[in-house]
């Protein structure tokens, strides 16, 4: 039987890099963003069958068609690896305009609620189905002046919790990979140097997204009875351990 993944944020950087390692695994992929170029780049590069799909994570309208014509291609839902996401001004909360926490709220958050409501509509009625959320060490530990997307990782963390309590009974899986210092738009800003909790400003170390890819393809391909809830990935050098 043809397993079938949905990524999102699949244009580029973690997202494309997780598309191709599923796609090697085996899996079918359809890969999601807001750029359809960057997305049909990224489908040249699936050794499998895979599909593009324009799509707005904050627009229901948007989400749900994407699950409509993944179901309508392919036949299923079995993974979503739940992975849109951007980063808000580095600026102290009084700074920070009232847009640019919506803006990042409807991505971070409310565009991951909206896949993963999509998904489990899909895996309920197929009484299967693997939902990863992308989380961050942000999700338990923030940086200077994270506010917005420190909120909005720690409410990933609830989401996943919940989801995975809920999608018990369905036959429905829900982890969390948390992700520090990973070669990504967002990721290699930290090897030019990054504000401290002292407020210093240190490079901090950086990895390549292959060791992203093995975690979340192990994780995807969990035996249906088996779950893992939480998994970090981060550069072994970065001082999240021992910030603040």
């Amino acid at each position: 039987m043809t397993q079938v993944a949905v990524v999102t944020g699949g244009g580029g950087g973690i997202g494309k890099a997780a598309a191709i390692a599923l796609s090697k695994a085996g899996w079918t992929v359809v890969v999601a963003g807001r750029t359809q170029s960057t997305l049909d780049e990224t489908v040249e590069q699936l050794p499998n069958k895979g599909l593009a799909v324009a799509c707005d994570v904050s627009d229901e309208t948007q989400v749900d068609q994407l699950f409509n014509t993944t179901v309508s291609e392919f036949g299923s839902v079995d993974f979503l690896f739940n992975n849109a996401g951007i980063a808000a001004p580095a600026v102290p909360i009084d700074e920070l305009s009232v847009e640019s926490w919506h803006n990042l709220i409807n991505i971070n958050l409310t565009g991951a609620f909206l896949c993963a409501r999509a998904a489990f509509r899909q895996m309920r009625k197929q009484g299967r189905g693997r939902i990863v959320n992308n989380g961050s060490v942000s999700a338990t530990t923030p940086r200077l002046f994270s506010a917005p997307y420190t909120s909005s990782k720690h409410a990933i963390t609830g989401l996943t919790k919940s989801l995975a309590l809920d999608g018990r009974r369905y036959g429905i899986c829900c982890g969390q990979i948390d992700l520090g210092n990973i070669s990504s738009s967002m990721g290699d800003a930290m090897a030019q140097g990054v504000l401290q909790a002292d407020g210093s400003t240190l490079e901090e170390p950086v990895i390549g997204v292959e060791p992203v890819c093995d975690a979340l393809v192990y994780m995807a391909q969990l035996p249906p009875d088996v779950n893992v809830l939480n998994i970090n990935v981060m550069a072994n050098g970065m001082p999240f351990v021992g910030r603040g």
